[in-house]
């Protein structure tokens, strides 16, 4: 913590900032039950908790200065994040809008293939994708892509999703901006970009465990096409330029931040900005432009809200001083234990505060321990179904299609990759080394 930081952990601020968080998440986590948006919860406990602290800080007569110094840092940290994501979500909008995905669907219903080949490919497309376009961007084509491919078999559309979700996250993790908390480690400075690739190995194995299984359940047959009545779509003006300005995108992120040191959302406002002159360009030639701020509005904001709240939540629960207890956490247990049970705590909490919460601790590791709590969080949020960005957001895609209830009938296939997933880590780094 900050040396100008007090403990106030014991003090009547403290315990009403642990109070509001566990209330407002419990609301959070009831989502469905009482009909309100997670960000509403989430935006509260993370603006009120810090109201809270300032309160006090007047009442003792206390100089505000440190808790203004700590505001202004976490203002910055999420800032960071919430752009990367704020982008990453206007591409998605306009890849829609110009109809990529449509084609895609047709492309891939039009062949004839089953449901369980579909199941597949999907999730082929999820693991390889999350890497270079983060988790949460995948898990929103891809289940958009699904729901478009059949929006009424419930049977194949909720194995279907959670796939998408295991296998964005798998993916994600093995990437330095594949996932949040990969993005958050990396940033960081907890790995350099290629210590993350070498979680491939347990990060493919535990999806593919996970995929069988799940495949399983997946209805035979194939989707309703009748190739006489369904027209091949067209895509419009600029689609295929569109998604190759995503991928350059991407690129001058990660090279910006791993020659330069720019914050990865440098990159992405700066490919958001040629996206923007491209549709001019377009609107020059006389082309079918587009307009970006219409698909701007488009976006998720009440996602891109949740992450500013429960990350203003976890920066107050850090201020007040709880986030000592991690330190005592991995002494008593131990790294490797300690990284391990991470992975269940992200399911129920969130990947993204608890990795923020680990990353504000900062124990003492090696570089494969953090390689692990990297793995452990990207991947262990897929245990339920809102613990992960990727979940949170086809959440919202597939309203009251994916859902918690939907998503535990099936989690014990999550967990049963999971646990390969450890075992493989445990080989390739802690026996052969291979890191």
């Amino acid at each position: 913590m900050h040396e100008d930081m007090l403990n106030l952990s014991t003090t009547w601020v403290g315990i009403a900032v642990l109070a509001v968080f566990i209330i407002g998440y419990y609301f959070i986590a009831t989502e469905e039950k009482y009909e309100i948006n997670k960000a509403k919860p989430a935006l509260f406990i993370g603006t009120f908790s810090f109201m809270l602290i300032g309160i006090y800080y007047t009442l003792n007569g206390m100089d505000p200065t440190p808790l203004h110094h700590e505001m202004t840092l976490l203002i910055e940290e999420i800032a960071e994040i919430f752009f990367f994501l704020f982008v990453a979500m206007t591409f998605i909008e306009t890849l829609i809008e110009r109809g990529v995905f449509d084609l895609m669907k047709y492309n891939l219903v039009s062949k004839g293939y089953t449901y369980k080949k579909l199941f597949w490919l999907t999730g082929l497309l999820a693991f390889f994708i999350s890497p270079v376009a983060d988790n949460l961007t995948t898990a929103l084509i891809l289940s958009t892509v699904l729901f478009t491919i059949d929006k009424e078999n419930h049977k194949f559309l909720v194995p279907g999703a959670i796939n998408i979700v295991v296998a964005a996250n798998a993916g994600g993790a093995w990437s330095p901006f594949g996932d949040i908390t990969t993005l958050m480690a990396w940033t960081a400075q907890k790995g350099e970009f290629i210590d993350f690739l070498f979680l491939f190995v347990p990060s493919i194995g535990g999806w593919l465990f996970t995929a069988w299984l799940l495949s399983r359940a997946v209805p035979t047959g194939q989707p309703p096409f009748d190739a006489t009545s369904e027209e091949k779509p067209k895509m419009r003006d600029g689609g295929m330029v569109v998604v190759w300005l995503g991928v350059f995108t991407i690129f001058v992120a990660v090279m910006g931040h791993q020659f330069f040191h720019f914050p990865a959302m440098w990159g992405m406002l700066f490919g958001l900005s040629i996206l923007k002159l491209y549709s001019f360009h377009l609107t020059r030639q006389q082309a079918d432009s587009f307009d970006i701020f219409v698909n701007m509005k488009k976006i998720e904001n009440d996602t891109l809200l949740f992450f500013f709240g429960i990350l203003s939540a976890v920066g107050a629960l850090h201020y007040v001083g709880f986030l000592n207890y991690i330190h005592d956490l991995y002494s008593l247990v131990g790294p490797t234990a300690a990284n391990i049970g991470v992975g269940f705590i992200s399911a129920i909490v969130d990947n993204v505060p608890v990795m923020s919460a680990i990353l504000k601790a900062s124990p003492e590791m090696s570089l494969d321990q953090w390689m692990l709590v990297t793995l452990t969080a990207g991947i262990g949020g897929s245990l339920i179904s809102f613990g992960s960005a990727a979940g949170v957001g086809v959440m919202g895609r597939l309203r009251g299609i994916y859902t918690f209830g939907s998503h535990m009938k099936y989690a014990w296939t999550i967990l049963a990759g999971y646990i390969l997933s450890m075992g493989l880590w445990y080989v390739q780094f802690q026996v052969l080394g291979l890191y």
